[in-house]
């Protein structure tokens, strides 16, 4: 993740000396034909609605984001430094879990190795993880998949595919620190990608998914009106067949910012919401139709965690943005970035504790619910399970009345929280709802119609 680079640099780099300039024509997985249990784990998945992302590794001693290496031109050889250092005595799995469940979240998507390429977990494939590297020396993800198992939360794992620090990947555009091209070897690299996945995947329990991120460090800027082209072959065939292989229940998502490809089982929008491209990361039209959707977004600006950051969302935007989300018919993955110390910051932990108590009063209209064929409104959005609609009022048209376009076979209309019946108008081609006089719309007035 990151949020320094702005989308000239992601799409407008020239390729470096060394990687072929071909357009190369991404498979994935040829006929791909997802398992029951990976179609169960989509739909416990799109259930969900609300995880919470975990941003944390050694770049958290910096305190200036996860990115801090590219972003300061650091040395890997003075960057791989930090995990002499790194002894975060405040960390606690539990205490963790134990918040991230009471803000109504149904699973973590944890940071198991980022661009950096410090391992957060005891690898034999590289000595640079937390446990050989660190006097800390405990399995972070080892003790954060043991509590989720206690508390029901599921993990996912975050996996980086660049590595800035191995001589053996072949630096993209976004390595402000060249290494020798001459020691590239992505063969020899792949094989270190798919011994870390083998070991994530067999060693820690029942995975939920992974995330995979930093492919858009090998693309190149589309000429108008082309899609997006890659100019590096990641081998996905290989690597999502390995995860489906170890785990078939295991979700494949990529944030690559572009069309999904076989063999991938969510479609991922970083700092937007589906059909929506204020961040210039996506495009409206990749908008998958079959897949389950995920936002992520921070909390503040940064993913890891920044000292000088203070820009915090507040409470009701957060709960806003996860309502929105929701009725774009996809889940919100929101992020957290822990102290160089390991505990969660203040502000994040009010937030997580102010999302939880609306959830706890208000998660019906959001849990198992799936969006309609209703576009986002001025007033709000609407969701829906079983004989339900949800009509979530983010801001109270002026005349008190929320108007659908299309008839409506109302049994029952009322206030969602306190279960005031409203009144309503049914039209041939319409169906109007009349909001009391006191209906506050400052966080999400919700309206629940049952249908029959």
């Amino acid at each position: 993740m990151k949020i320094s680079w702005t989308l000239q640099i992601i799409l407008g780099a020239c390729f470096i000396s060394g990687i072929s300039k071909a357009a190369i024509v991404e498979e994935g997985i040829p006929g791909y034909v997802p398992t029951a249990e990976n179609l169960r784990s989509r739909q416990d998945f799109q259930d969900a609605r609300f995880g919470i992302f975990i941003h944390w590794g050694v770049y958290s001693m910096l305190a200036d984001g996860e990115c801090i290496m590219n972003d300061k031109g650091i040395p890997f050889s003075d960057y791989s430094t930090l995990p002499g250092g790194f002894c975060p005595s405040g960390f606690n799995a539990a205490e963790w879990v134990n918040a991230i469940r009471e803000s109504g979240a149904k699973y973590i998507t944890f940071t198991s190795r980022h661009v950096d390429g410090f391992s957060m977990f005891r690898s034999e494939a590289s000595g640079y993880n937390i446990v050989d590297a660190t006097p800390f020396g405990r399995d972070v993800v080892g003790e954060l998949a043991e509590e989720c198992r206690k508390q029901d939360i599921r993990l996912h794992f975050y996996y980086s595919l660049a590595d800035w620090g191995r001589e053996d990947y072949p630096s993209g555009v976004m390595n402000s620190c060249p290494k020798d091209s001459s020691k590239y070897d992505f063969p020899h690299y792949l094989d270190f990608i798919c011994s870390q996945l083998n070991e994530l995947l067999v060693n820690y329990g029942p995975v939920g998914c992974i995330w995979l991120d930093c492919d858009w460090d090998h693309i190149r800027k589309p000429a108008p009106g082309e899609k997006v082209v890659v100019d590096f072959d990641w081998q996905y065939n290989r690597i999502y067949s390995l995860i489906h292989k170890l785990q078939p229940a295991c979700l494949v998502g990529n944030n690559h910012h572009r069309e999904s490809i076989p063999g991938e089982d969510i479609q991922i929008f970083e700092r937007d919401v589906p059909g929506e491209n204020t961040s210039g990361f996506g495009r409206t039209s990749y908008v998958s139709a079959s897949l389950p959707l995920e936002t992520c977004q921070t909390m503040n600006r940064s993913w890891g965690y920044c000292i000088k950051d203070k820009d915090f969302k507040s409470t009701a935007e957060l709960i806003r943005l996860l309502v929105r989300t929701a009725g774009r018919n996809a889940n919100l993955l929101l992020n957290v970035g822990p102290q160089p110390d390991g505990r969660i910051p203040a502000e994040s932990l009010e937030r997580l504790a102010g999302i939880g108590a609306w959830m706890k009063a208000n998660g019906d209209a959001i849990y198992r619910t799936r969006a309609t064929l209703l576009p986002p409104q001025k007033w709000g959005v609407m969701t829906h399970k079983d004989n339900r609609l949800f009509l979530h009022v983010t801001d109270c048209p002026e005349n008190g009345t929320v108007t659908l376009p299309f008839p409506v076979k109302a049994k029952d209309v009322r206030a969602f929280n306190s279960g005031e019946s409203l009144k309503f108008k049914k039209g041939k081609d319409s169906f109007r709802v009349f909001l009391p006089e006191n209906a506050d719309c400052t966080i999400d007035y919700i309206v629940e119609i049952i249908t029959g």
